[in-house]
């Protein structure tokens, strides 16, 4: 579960746990398995046709920007339990939402940051326009929300429950 506000992300144990070992990883071994494939890749010859070092810098670029993410997110980070299921949305809440109050046309994501993404519920993050919209309602409550075009949507929450993951 996480809860972010502008500059803590609140964090399980266990995802703390899994996201500081994967930052031990890619700053241990990822980073000693790409610098030998661009070593190899530099021997091959002529850098400027040599499309197995360019990919190899590449893959080194995005490895190192995912360094730079998980270092900041695990600097901010407060470590806690999951929400309480007092019935308000909360970020680690599984939030079901009838667009327009038509209880037909629903949705129901899970409020937390891209690290919960899972193909289980869709995730929406609680700095986008809807989770903003929504956190601190409770059940039966409208919420309203500004749409990319600029205009205003409402839709009415129909269950907030904590995430069991």
């Amino acid at each position: 579960m996480t809860q972010t506000s502008e500059n803590v992300t609140w964090l399980t144990q266990e995802a703390y746990n899994k996201l500081k070992d994967e930052l031990e990883y890619l700053t241990g071994p990822a980073r000693t398995e790409i610098s030998a494939k661009i070593a190899a890749a530099r021997e091959e010859g002529d850098l400027r046709e040599n499309g197995g070092y360019h990919a190899a810098k590449e893959e080194q670029g995005k490895q190192e920007l995912r360094v730079r993410q998980l270092t900041q997110l695990l600097e901010t980070a407060k470590v806690g339990e999951a929400p309480a299921s007092d019935g308000a949305v909360a970020p680690g809440m599984v939030v079901t939402i009838a667009f327009d109050g038509d209880e037909d046309d629903t949705l129901t994501f899970l409020l937390a940051s891209r690290e919960y993404a899972s193909s289980d519920v869709e995730t929406y993050s609680p700095q986008s326009p809807l989770g903003r919209g929504v956190i601190g309602k409770q059940a039966g409550e409208v919420a309203q929300y500004e749409l990319p075009n600029g205009k205003t949507a409402s839709v009415k929450v129909l269950k907030a429950e904590p995430y069991q993951g």
